[in-house]
């Protein structure tokens, strides 16, 4: 292991074990380490979606360890997981509510706004189509939406991923590529 996964490993264990200054280390650790991701995600993209970035990071970073199941979580890749869903429940509650929100309520645009409106105009999808796409790969490939995650929200690249899922870097990629063709498939179905 690595520096900073035998440092989160440890972070973790010290939090299960209920210590208040590793919590805050691990909330500083998670956090850098997904704004990273969050950066990684954002590149090539207006200069100001940094900061709602940032604000959905933070969010996550907050429900995580808001909520008791770090106590459950047994080492850095399962902490990663439930940090991309978190992000990507906060995204789709959020688009939810705007959908809510223009049908007739005071609808007043918030950071996430562009956040999603950039990322349905980039891919040419709705966020919550896209979740429910995730949600069918998840039953019939949990493996694959493992590699969707890490790859597309994550922004790691293929041996990042074949490091963190312990795999080999031609498994991240077939099932990389068999992962966005079900989505794709799934997705313009939806569409019709």
């Amino acid at each position: 292991m690595s520096q900073p996964e035998t440092e989160v490993s440890m972070l973790l264990q010290q939090v299960k074990d209920g210590d208040e200054e590793a919590r805050e280390k691990l909330f500083v650790t998670l956090q850098s380490e997904l704004r990273d991701m969050a950066g990684a995600l954002m590149r090539g993209e207006r200069p100001d979606h940094t900061l709602q970035a940032t604000a959905l990071v933070n969010e996550a970073c907050v429900r995580l360890l808001d909520t008791e199941a770090l106590k459950n979580v047994s080492d850095r890749r399962y902490m990663f997981g439930m940090a991309n869903r978190a992000m990507r429940q906060i995204l789709i509650d959020h688009a939810r509510r705007r959908r809510t929100n223009k049908r007739g309520g005071d609808y007043q645009r918030a950071s996430l706004d562009v956040v999603l409106d950039n990322f349905e105009a980039n891919n040419r999808c709705q966020y919550e189509d896209l979740e429910s796409a995730l949600e069918g790969l998840e039953a019939t490939s949990p493996r694959q939406r493992e590699v969707v995650e890490l790859r597309f929200f994550s922004g790691l690249t293929n041996e990042e991923v074949a490091k963190v899922l312990e795999i080999s870097v031609a498994t991240v990629e077939r099932d990389w590529r068999l992962a966005r063709a079900k989505l794709f498939d799934q997705l313009r179905s939806d569409d019709a």
